[in-house]
């Protein structure tokens, strides 16, 4: 079971594709595009952590109907995911909402930390739709992964853009995320995670 980070996918928003320059003609080459691209790379055993802005429409099943995996979604009410998330529902099951692999959408809160464990060679991981200018135990090397700024923004330290725009429109593996932080400089031993 792998892990995976993804971030303002906004199917079926046809002014993303000018306001990002996304090389798409329609929505709906758009919406099949990145629908493709999540199964491409995500199996239904895996976990899918999306930081928002999945969708402006009022209903989202369409969508979670045909991606693969166990989905997380940050539920920011201030944005485009108020209208498909009526009420906050903090980490509750939305039995409504179900993936293709057969598994309840989670919504949880704007903010979260992932506790993964060690075996998986990773500190706290912080989760926001918005890339933040400091984060939890970022002292002890947690890492910090954002969406919102559509790849026009490269924060300092370990943080990163897991969104669509930034990652040729796939979701960002675990394995990845990690490669990348060592490339800025993050070590495994780094302070013992905290």
């Amino acid at each position: 079971m792998a892990i995976f980070f993804s971030s303002d996918s906004h199917l079926g928003h046809r002014n993303i594709i000018t306001y990002c320059e996304r090389p798409f003609k329609t929505i709906t080459e758009m919406d099949y595009e990145l629908i493709q691209r999540w199964n491409d790379v995500v199996e239904p055993s895996d976990t899918v952590y999306h930081l928002g802005d999945f969708t402006l429409q009022d209903d989202a099943s369409q969508y979670f109907r045909q991606l693969n995996g166990y989905i997380h979604v940050l539920y920011n009410p201030w944005h485009h995911d108020k209208r498909w998330i009526k009420a906050r529902m903090d980490t509750s099951v939305n039995t409504r909402y179900v993936s293709k692999s057969g598994h309840p959408i989670v919504a949880r809160d704007p903010m979260a930390v992932l506790e993964l464990d060690r075996t998986r060679k990773c500190p706290s991981i912080v989760l926001c739709h918005y890339p933040l200018a400091r984060w939890d135990r970022q002292h002890y090397g947690a890492w910090h992964l954002y969406g919102h700024v559509h790849g026009r923004y490269q924060g300092e330290g370990y943080c990163y853009d897991v969104g669509v725009d930034n990652n040729d429109f796939y979701p960002v593996s675990l394995e990845r995320i990690r490669e990348i932080m060592v490339q800025k400089g993050w070590y495994e031993g780094w302070k013992q995670y905290g």
